[in-house]
């Protein structure tokens, strides 16, 4: 309910005018419209983002839009009334995405994960589906192969940064960093100081206050990952003293794990499954710094299908191909087929792994972000052409964009 205190209607004008920019954009290859509802997101003095002031009314009219030119999906982050268990807004969220999905005749897509402190959250989002299927609506749900995770490292975030003593020693270069965490007297009054509370609650994925029994020590992609309250155990120290040492004996490229979502893999298997999910999840541009999940295909190949068994090969290629190409509407790729995009990966199915990732600073102004790469993977073929061949660029630029069905149809 706080949430929609947000809302603020927009006028009749306004709304005929979003509408004719939607339809423009449909027409000129929009794949269609996306939104966010989330509480998640918001700007850095802490207001909601403008699309959370928008009114339900107002969502309904653009997915509406789309509806009239039988075009476009609509995707959404959600509002966040399944953050606690037994909320009772998330039915009446549910039932109006099923009334919009049959009323609009749109597919509706959005993200589900499991999550620790309301477990039977996710189970409802897949009831849902199937639900809006016997409606006559079209919905999907976006899913991932492993947990969800904020990366944390002293080169990117770490659960510190807003503590005063920390604060000021996070804003020094990196070598002074060093070099501080090693001055004994300097050192204790950091160890210290980190269990202090934030005056700021993180937003996202940001790095959250330290809780030592669940931020795991990231020294393996696949692990098993012990706690930092552990291995700090082992060590006779105190956990943030070991965070400390851990980032120091790697020069400062330790990771550490901070969980968002998905923790329980069996769970995360259950949400894979489903026949109206698709393993594509990913934040894509957003979050360089605090997320690395471009590496979910390559899990789901060497984790879920050589590891675990859990899919054959074929299933987790069709999976990752004709599933996510057939649900985002393109007839022309996801097979391979005369006739079809001659787009391709040509991988080792014994040896495809992820390697640890990386922080790199080659974003505009020298800004960081995180990269990974991955082994098993000899070549990416688009539209016939080599585009990588063992990771690196071959030179070629074969890539067409790709437009959405109005644009195609003219």
């Amino acid at each position: 309910m706080g949430e929609r205190a947000f809302e603020q209607k927009a006028s009749e004008d306004d709304l005929r005018a979003m509408e004719r920019e939607l339809r423009d954009a449909l027409r000129a290859g929009a794949l269609g419209f996306t939104t966010s509802r989330s509480p998640a997101h918001e700007t850095p003095d802490e207001r909601p983002v403008a699309s959370r002031a928008a009114s339900w009314d107002e969502v309904r009219r653009l997915v509406g839009a789309m509806g009239d030119l039988n075009a476009g999906i609509f995707e959404l982050a959600g509002e966040g009334v399944d953050r606690v268990a037994g909320d009772p807004g998330l039915r009446e969220y549910h039932v109006r995405l099923r009334d919009l999905a049959v009323e609009t005749g749109r597919p509706i897509t959005f993200g589900v994960f499991s999550r620790r402190g309301v477990p039977d959250a996710w189970r409802q989002y897949l009831a849902l589906l199937d639900e809006t299927a016997a409606a006559g609506g079209r919905m999907f749900a976006q899913v991932h192969s492993r947990s969800l995770s904020a990366l944390l490292s002293f080169k990117t975030q770490m659960p510190f940064d807003r503590l005063p003593l920390w604060k000021e020693l996070r804003a020094l270069p990196l070598d002074e960093q060093k070099r501080k965490l090693r001055d004994p007297a300097l050192r204790p009054k950091l160890i210290e100081a980190a269990g202090g509370r934030s005056d700021r609650r993180a937003v996202g994925t940001e790095a959250k206050d330290a809780d030592y029994d669940w931020l795991l020590v990231f020294d393996s992609v696949y692990g098993p990952h012990r706690t930092v309250a552990e291995v700090a155990r082992e060590r006779g120290q105190h956990p943030a003293e070991t965070m400390i040492d851990l980032a120091l004996e790697k020069d400062m490229d330790a990771f550490f794990l901070q969980p968002v979502a998905n923790e329980n893999q069996d769970w995360a298997l259950e949400l894979m499954r489903h026949p109206r999910a698709v393993t594509t999840f990913s934040d894509s541009g957003a979050h360089v710094s605090q997320l690395m999940d471009s590496s979910l295909q390559t899990h789901l190949l060497s984790h879920w299908v050589r590891e675990k068994q859990a899919f054959t090969l074929e299933e987790a290629v069709r999976m990752l191909t004709l599933v996510p190409a057939s649900l985002w509407g393109f007839a022309d790729r996801g097979l391979i087929r005369e006739g079809m995009a001659a787009d391709f990966v040509v991988f080792d199915p014994d040896t495809i792994a992820a390697l640890m990732p990386e922080v790199v600073d080659d974003l505009p102004a020298g800004a960081r972000r995180l990269t990974q790469k991955t082994r098993g993977i000899a070549a990416t073929v688009v539209n016939g052409e080599v585009l990588l061949r063992d990771g690196k660029h071959t030179g070629a630029l074969p890539g067409q964009l790709l437009r959405g069905p109005l644009a195609r149809r003219a």
